[in-house]
């Protein structure tokens, strides 16, 4: 980390603030051969985190812009280097130009997520802190957002941190007893470590069992728009939209395979798939469409039913509500009301769950089925900040448990403590993975190569 970097950290288009960010050893030196306050260098003389009206000129003095400028002395800044920043006019070209004179100046321009990586390496902040970054640079809801803010806090960090600190205390005791015999210490007994290994086993089964509720959160809830041919569904879908994404036409079978949008409803994303409308057909084409709507139907987490109030209903309306799983939240949606209506809905009725009557054509009804929606997802039960995101931390958390639960079951067994410790200390390294603590190459290049350039 010996380079100086620098980068646009509000990307590269037109906007009214400009900023670009510098870290590493040079960044005072740099910033004092660049920006002028009152005609002078300034590094020194500048407060930590005061922000400096004055002027960025090339080598040869020629003006490039008027702005402002910070600096951030080591240890005192999100990469824990020194650091300035410079917050200009946003214009593209101007923008460009004081990168092209930084780079003159030895300093070269970031890798997307290196700010980030580097406050990571410097101990600015664990793994899970970091992400969180990432996760409320992509946010599309609040919910996603203050929970990421609130893990950039380091809520799940600390906890983690907690478990690890006790799982860390069992095997430090296990080698005190054995590598100092002479001293006083408690005789080792495994046992008397079982209340931590299940508070450990506890802890980390109630976060793992978030991740279905976080991944639901931030990739949208899986939303299937399914029902006969024609009766309405890719109308109903840029009705909910709010514009034209499906082509609509009154031949049955256009849409032939899933469309798919994202759309914020109540605190949720949801994932619409608008699905190919089920009926016999001897199209090679439209059957393979028909299969698709089948498996967007075993995944869906809400099952929108669309029914054309115009035509009595038949036998594959009822064929499609009997493969959508029991426990799958579902509506019914009697489209075309504006039209005569001949559907009878008392079989529905039975059926127990929402009726919604809209006409995707005129837009009326639309607003209760939405409202309808939001009623099936209210806000999220979990405090801001212990909702797991993402599968690598998933799959972190899925080790920890499984080598904890193997640990406390070999320790009521006629198995030797080291052994024991051994599933112990796999439990750290998953747990290390999550934080940090286990530093793994791969794993960091994983994070950081999904973050933009300037963060």
């Amino acid at each position: 980390m010996s380079d100086t970097i620098a980068a646009i950290a509000t990307g590269e288009f037109v906007t009214a603030i400009g900023i670009i960010r510098i870290s590493g050893d040079l960044s005072l030196t740099v910033a004092d051969n660049i920006f002028r306050h009152n005609g002078k260098n300034f590094s020194k003389l500048a407060k930590d985190r005061h922000m400096y009206y004055g002027e960025v000129v090339d080598e040869r003095g020629e003006l490039l812009d008027v702005c402002m400028c910070a600096v951030f002395p080591a240890p005192n800044s999100y990469t824990g280097e020194n650091m300035a920043e410079l917050y200009c006019h946003g214009s593209p070209t101007v923008l460009t130009e004081i990168m092209q004179l930084l780079n003159r100046q030895k300093v070269r321009t970031a890798k997307p997520g290196e700010f980030t990586e580097r406050a990571f390496l410097n101990g600015k902040m664990d793994l899970t802190q970091a992400e969180a970054v990432i996760d409320i640079i992509e946010s599309e809801t609040s919910a996603i957002a203050k929970n990421a803010a609130a893990q950039l806090k380091g809520v799940v960090g600390q906890k983690l941190t907690r478990i690890y600190d006790k799982l860390l205390d069992i095997i430090a005791h296990f080698h005190a007893v054995i590598d100092y015999p002479d001293e006083d210490i408690d005789e080792f007994e495994l046992q008397n470590h079982n209340k931590t290994m299940t508070e450990a086993i506890n802890e980390l089964k109630k976060l793992l069992k978030t991740y279905e509720r976080g991944r639901l959160l931030k990739e949208g809830i899986p939303t299937a728009i399914v029902g006969r041919t024609n009766t309405g569904k890719s109308s109903l879908l840029n009705a909910i939209l709010g514009y034209e994404r499906a082509i609509v036409t009154d031949i049955p079978g256009t849409t032939r395979d899933t469309i798919e949008e994202k759309i914020r409803i109540g605190s949720n994303l949801l994932h619409l798939i608008d699905t190919a409308g089920v009926r016999a057909t001897s199209d090679a084409v439209e059957q393979l469409g028909v299969k698709r709507t089948i498996s967007a139907l075993e995944k869906a987490k809400l099952v929108i039913m669309v029914f054309d109030s115009s035509q009595p209903p038949g036998s594959d309306d009822f064929e499609i509500i009997g493969k959508i799983p029991d426990d799958t939240p579902k509506i019914a949606v009697i489209n075309k009301i504006d039209l005569k209506q001949t559907f009878d809905i008392a079989e529905l009725e039975a059926q127990k769950f929402p009726i919604c009557y809209t006409s995707a054509l005129s837009g009326d009804g639309i607003e209760d089925l939405i409202e309808e929606i939001a009623k099936q997802f209210p806000e999220p039960m979990h405090t801001a900040g212990e909702i797991i995101t993402n599968q690598r931390q998933s799959e972190a958390l899925a080790k920890a448990v499984e080598s904890l639960q193997n640990a406390k079951e070999a320790s009521t067994a006629s198995i030797t403590s080291d052994a024991v410790l051994t599933d112990i200390e796999l439990a750290l390294s998953a747990i290390g993975e999550l934080t940090g603590a286990t530093l793994r190459e791969e794993i960091v290049s994983r994070i950081f190569e999904r973050f933009c350039v300037g963060k």
